[in-house]
């Protein structure tokens, strides 16, 4: 199985904080979101960029994979389990062509990083989740992470899976059972959420047992634009310093398209707009949004525009810091 640099899929060093992995994150997310892109592969390139960060932004998986990645610079392999390697087996979900339905993370990720590894069996991204002295019978609770984006949170949604389950028989025997479904995704589904679906987990062991179930782990996958607050979302909006002194419209987007939204005279950076209803789902209807407002100065400036802004300054009278005085 390739290993997967996550550093070198961000362009990021591996020394990278917090704030440098996320402005990177986004600046990929908005050249490769499949709804607004025109690049080549870039459903594809977006699933990557969107895999390197869930990993890098967990301090967690990110001590678990720099572990990894160390131990490959010393020519020791990775993944591997109890002296056995990695299968690489994972959540294998469907990777047709419908882009709603191909959301999952790459067998590299899923064999470090399953929601509940088997670490005995080598297998990955399943555990069995009763006790052997409980029910010994009844087929194992299937458990597996499910990513689902922001916009297929609002309405509900069928989307296809396929998965490989292991399993033994009365015997002893190890066998694999494929199975393939159609999912119904609640509208309003939020990060963490567990869906069941009943009795189709691994079977039971004889005739007359009954299968396991299947436990599907909600994970909203990051959006380039969008973060999440409760049931909120917020996005930054740039402001050229005149837009915010003289107020302005601009073409904001949102999860269910574009918007036009006025801007009051003399808005301040940090200030929160409310745009009502396009939020995330709840149980009472839909959320609102909120856009921060940045303030934002021109990078380069000719002549002509300095002396505007001199002119300015001195026919302004103002003092941001006058409150330093008192």
């Amino acid at each position: 199985m390739e290993f997967k640099d996550y550093y070198a899929v961000l362009g990021i060093e591996p020394t990278a904080d917090e704030k440098t992995i996320k402005t990177a994150f986004r600046k990929l997310a908005r050249l490769y979101h499949p709804d607004v892109s025109k690049q080549p592969d870039a459903e594809k390139k977006f699933k990557e960029v969107a895999e390197a960060y869930e990993v890098l932004h967990s301090s967690e998986k990110r001590a678990e994979y720099d572990e990894l990645r160390q131990a490959r610079t010393r020519g020791q392999g990775f993944g591997s389990r109890n002296g056995q390697a990695d299968t690489g087996f994972g959540a294998g979900f469907n990777t047709g062509s419908d882009p709603q339905a191909d959301q999952d993370f790459s067998d590299f990720f899923n064999s470090i990083f399953g929601p509940a590894r088997s670490r005995n069996s080598g297998f990955q991204g399943f555990r069995d989740s009763h006790h052997e002295d409980v029910n010994r019978h009844k087929g194992r609770d299937i458990e597996m992470e499910y990513p689902v984006m922001l916009e297929d949170t609002l309405s509900d949604t069928t989307k296809p899976i396929e998965f490989t389950i292991p399993y033994s028989d009365l015997q002893g025997q190890s066998h694999e059972l494929k199975k393939s479904l159609n999912v119904k995704i609640p509208a309003g589904v939020s990060d963490g959420e567990r869906i069941r679906l009943k009795g189709q987990g691994a079977p039971g062991i004889g005739s007359n047992s009954a299968s396991g179930d299947l436990y599907l782990h909600i994970r909203l996958v990051p959006h380039p634009l969008f973060d999440i607050e409760g049931h909120n979302l917020i996005i930054t909006l740039p402001l050229a310093p005149w837009e915010a002194a003289l107020g302005s419209k601009v073409t904001l987007p949102t999860l269910s398209g574009k918007i036009s939204l006025s801007i009051p005279a003399n808005s301040q950076s940090g200030q929160r707009l409310r745009i009502k209803g396009k939020g995330l789902m709840s149980k009472n209807g839909r959320n609102d949004l909120f856009a921060v407002l940045k303030i934002v100065n021109p990078q380069t400036a000719n002549e002509d525009v300095k002396k505007l802004w001199s002119q300015l300054a001195d026919k302004a009278s103002f003092d941001p810091r006058a409150e330093w005085s008192h």
